[in-house]
């Protein structure tokens, strides 16, 4: 009896002491040395240290270690903060760390890494790894993300809305949407395969840097914060940075812009401008043509605008007079080639057809990325003249003037008035005609009286309409 009764009593003391001197394993000596060194194991090496001290610990920075396996993480069950960066881990397990609010894992050689019992957590840093899946959709607190430099296709960022930073260069990201980030400050997403992006509703971005992809556009009139742009070694065709008040640094270079606008009212604070290696670009709108650009690239750069008007009125574009008889046939074009629909889009005409309908003939002509047009109106009549019916002030191009066409200088004079017999105009032979304006102010719609007098002295009265 005293025999059994001793036998239980020593089973019970070492069953407490083992409990109360529980250990993990930490097979990786690297890991080991680490904890001791950190004071949370006595050494020597022995793949063990006590649980109890690790249990309660928060903080755990084990970077630049040479560590292999981090067996045994699983047992700092109430670490918060865990940087195991600049090691040689291929897998980490932390499915039991469920306390994480900030992990950085990053310059690892990890070809998996699962985060989806880590609701807390809020910085994700796993960049310089082999991953090629990254599941953050149970990270909805996440505001910081770096998973650039590794080999992800895909990545999911719906469900993070308080995304402050993303950082996701340099992988193999054929897509990506960020609608739902609008917090987001700065956006990172170069060196991918990217052929789209849309930035529309992130109002906050004050750093976006998107270069080497495949992207033909880039809208960015909403980002009126954005102050740094980096965006070289697209396809990208044309920038308009006219709402883009804060940017100082912008490099664009190596696209195929056509249209670079950067009038934005801030063009004395910038600090870096680059938009060389677009060969197409050779009119950019600024604040202030004749201001200090010396710094700019391409220093050798020097046709500065202050509007979109002036680069396109740069294409030298022909103008012919008005018509009014039985044929018209067209003569040759030095700037431009004819059509029958304005902006170079309608049928086409030739050089020696003969126009025997009424119509407007357009002149269009297209230099590399911008185009200039003008347009003059061919009157199909056996009359020595042409008094219009009506026009329409609008500055649309199109019946602008009310103008009588004199095709055998027959005309003396015309004088114009409303319908009270008021003198509006008086316009003499071979005139431009009327605007519609009396005193430099509008005149509204309606009907107003012309009297022609012909060289003869004959004189011809009628009405006309200006409709607006």
């Amino acid at each position: 009896m005293f025999n059994k009764t001793c036998f239980l009593l020593v089973c019970l003391a070492l069953i407490s002491t083992k409990t109360l001197c529980q250990n993990t394993f930490i097979p990786d000596d690297n890991f080991e040395q680490a904890l001791i060194n950190l004071g949370l194991d006595s050494g020597p090496l022995d793949d063990f240290i006590l649980t109890t001290n690790i249990s309660s610990l928060a903080n755990l920075d084990v970077a630049g270690m040479n560590i292999t396996d981090l067996t045994g993480i699983e047992d700092f069950k109430a670490l918060t903060n865990l940087d195991c960066s600049d090691n040689q881990l291929t897998a980490l397990n932390i499915s039991l760390n469920t306390n994480l609010i900030e992990l950085y894992c990053s310059n690892n050689q990890l070809i998996d890494l699962d985060v989806t019992n880590q609701s807390n957590l809020v910085r994700l840093w796993c960049f310089s790894n082999q991953l090629t899946n990254l599941n953050i959709t149970q990270n909805t607190g996440l505001i910081s993300l770096r998973c650039e430099n590794n080999n992800l296709v895909a990545l999911d960022i719906s469900t993070n809305q308080n995304l402050t930073v993303l950082i996701c260069e340099q992988n193999q990201l054929t897509s990506l949407n960020v609608a739902n980030n609008t917090v987001l400050n700065r956006f990172q997403c170069g060196n991918n395969l990217l052929s789209n992006l849309d930035v529309s509703t992130n109002t906050n971005l004050s750093y976006l840097s998107c270069e080497q992809n495949q992207l033909t556009s880039l809208n960015l009139a909403t980002n009126n914060r954005l102050d740094v742009l980096i965006c070289f070694n697209n396809a990208i065709t044309e920038l308009d940075l006219s709402q883009n008040s804060n940017l100082t640094d912008l490099n664009c270079s190596n696209n195929q812009l056509c249209r670079l606008n950067i009038r934005n009212g801030n063009n004395n604070n910038i600090l870096l401008m680059n938009f060389n290696l677009n060969p197409d670009l050779d009119c950019v709108v600024v604040d202030d043509p004749n201001g200090n650009h010396l710094t700019w690239q391409p220093t050798s750069f020097s046709n500065y605008v202050n509007s979109t008007d002036t680069c396109a009125n740069a294409v030298p574009v022909d103008s012919l007079n008005d018509f009014i008889g039985v044929s018209y046939t067209l003569p040759i074009l030095n700037n431009g080639n004819y059509f029958t629909q304005s902006g170079g889009i309608g049928p086409s005409l030739n050089v020696g057809d003969v126009i025997t309908t009424s119509q407007t003939i357009y002149i269009y002509n297209e230099e590399n990325c911008y185009s200039n047009e003008s347009n003059f109106n061919i009157i199909i009549s056996n009359g020595n003249y042409f008094i219009p019916k009506y026009f329409t002030p609008n500055n649309d191009g199109k019946h602008d003037i009310w103008q009588v066409l004199d095709n055998s200088n027959s005309i003396n004079n015309i004088t114009i008035y409303n319908r009270h017999g008021k003198l509006l105009k008086f316009l003499p032979a071979n005139s431009q005609g009327w605007d519609g304006t009396f005193n430099g102010a509008y005149l509204s719609s309606d009907s107003y009286w012309y009297e022609i007098v012909l060289n003869t002295g004959e004189v011809l009265r009628g009405k006309f309409a200006l409709m607006r």
